[in-house]
């Protein structure tokens, strides 16, 4: 181990850290504790017991990592918070560990958490993705690849944001938002699809077409869920269409609003 330690800190000897990972001075790592190669820990950070940190990760000043649930139903059972790979975490971000209801919380590769980030138990953050400034996460959120979540965002518990979202700044995200759009006002309503998003990252205007075909039926036209789904399962068979129906006919906590006539844009 090729471990470079700066100055005071509290490490327990028990800790299992990595080649080449630096920790600066008055950061504390707790006894069960991973923390992978190449990984930064910043002044004054906390890596409490249960986290387990991935490689090349950034971990800034100030941020509490693997700290117990904030839910009056913990009795202290063994749980984890798994970070992955070449994540960053800045400034004062609170990331709490799972309970007995799935025993972890999840934060995939190439995510950024930005200062002040909140990220409660048992939520399941995926790949390359961006939270903002004062994003809060109430407990058992899954929220998909590539979803961006503006500054001051707040998401009620066990809402799911699918892969490719965009949640405006300051949105109030109390239903499930489905995958590929955007989503915006309050309440929290569809706002268009993600079109410059998915270009980025590959999609052709073929795919990008089928979707917004699908969420015009699903949002534009006036229909009901069930109605919309009965529409576009006459559709053009694709992989986004079944991504898509399949996140519709799995939400529990039902959808974010349709575009509302009163203000009703273009869906690109």
């Amino acid at each position: 181990m090729n471990l470079n330690l700066n100055g005071l800190r509290n490490i327990h000897p028990d800790a299992k850290i990595g080649e080449n990972v630096v920790i600066e001075p008055f950061a504390t790592i707790g006894k069960d504790v991973v923390i992978g190669d190449n990984t930064w820990v910043g002044p004054n950070a906390c890596i409490m017991d249960g986290a387990r940190i991935g490689s090349n990760c950034r971990i800034f000043p100030g941020a509490v990592v693997g700290a117990i649930p904030q839910d009056l139903k913990f009795e202290g059972e063994e749980s984890t918070l798994e970070i992955g790979n070449n994540v960053t975490i800045r400034e004062y971000c609170t990331l709490n560990r799972g309970t007995k209801a799935n025993h972890r919380t999840r934060i995939g590769d190439h995510s950024l958490l930005m200062a002040y980030v909140h990220i409660a138990h048992d939520c399941v953050v995926g790949d390359n993705c961006i939270l903002a400034n004062n994003v809060g996460l109430a407990g058992h959120i899954e929220v998909g690849d590539w979803a961006v979540l503006g500054g001051f965002v707040a998401v009620h518990q066990f809402v799911q944001i699918g892969d490719h979202v965009m949640v405006g700044g300051g949105s109030l995200v109390r239903k499930d938002v489905p995958p590929f759009i955007k989503a915006a006002r309050e309440p929290l309503s569809y706002a268009g699809v993600n079109s410059i998003g998915l270009k980025r990252r590959g999609f052709t205007s073929d795919q990008i077409n089928r979707i917004q075909d699908i969420y015009r039926v699903l949002f534009v036209k006036g229909k009901n869920t069930q109605q919309a789904l009965e529409v576009i399962d006459t559709m053009e068979s694709s992989p986004e269409r079944e991504v898509i129906t399949e996140f519709v006919r799995s939400s529990t906590r039902g959808l974010l609003r349709g575009l509302r006539s009163s203000s009703r844009k273009s869906d690109t």
